[in-house]
């Protein structure tokens, strides 16, 4: 047996496990010969489950509770795709894990807005330095602007930004409106900066528009 199958074997027979959830590459079916399962073991106290790690297996422990907080925006990507493999809660597992993936209007308009000028941010800089003939630093910041670009873009959209190992999948699963198709992976590593103009339009769309004119005449710079 599996240590996948042991833990699902044991955690099924545990009535203290509230739910079960599969994430990761498993779950997405991207799995390799190198991927291990990442299962979220749901319990209602902290300490109702030992955590542990191993080449073939991560078991995550989620406290009922924990899995409702949707306070820390990084990781909820992890639950795009998940499977509920256990839910004793009557679908509370897998309404906790869809809310965990989807966020709400007001949120994705948050992220968008606060990312957005972060985003510009970056690019300003990165514009200052290639005009100073700082090229080195001009590539770092132009590297630096694609997770704001990314978040902004997928906010924009009422989306999460996915991990950049599952970027491709999302897109192609999830497809999002021109120009943002597949092909988004190869632009972005090719030339960051020219999606600017992308970015802008679709921000102005959403309504937006104040975030970029409150750059002023320094927006010029980004051409």
């Amino acid at each position: 047996m599996s240590a996948y199958d042991d833990l699902v074997t044991r955690a099924t027979a545990d009535p203290a496990v509230r739910g079960l959830v599969l994430t990761g590459s498993y779950a997405r079916g991207l799995a390799t010969a190198h991927s291990d399962h990442d299962v979220i073991v749901v319990v209602d106290a902290a300490d109702g489950w030992p955590a542990s790690r191993s080449a073939a297996l991560d078991e995550i422990v989620y406290t009922v509770d924990g899995l409702a907080d949707t306070s820390v925006h990084w990781q909820r990507y992890a639950f795009r795709g998940a499977r509920v493999l256990l839910d004793r809660l009557d679908g509370g597992i897998a309404e906790r894990v869809a809310r965990q993936a989807t966020p709400t209007a007001a949120e994705a308009t948050q992220w968008a807005r606060g990312n957005l000028d972060a985003y510009v941010n970056q690019l300003y800089r990165a514009a200052k330095s290639r005009r100073d003939g700082a090229d080195l630093a001009a590539l770092l910041d132009e590297m630096e602007s694609v997770p704001w670009l990314l978040t902004t873009v997928f906010a924009l959209h009422g989306r999460l930004r996915p991990y950049n190992k599952y970027l491709s999948w999302e897109l192609e699963t999830f497809p999002l409106p021109a120009p943002w198709d597949r092909t988004l992976p190869a632009r972005l590593a090719a030339d960051p900066v020219a999606l600017f103009a992308d970015v802008a339009a679709l921000a102005r769309r959403c309504g937006h528009g104040d975030v970029l004119d409150s750059w002023g005449d320094d927006l010029a710079l980004l051409g």
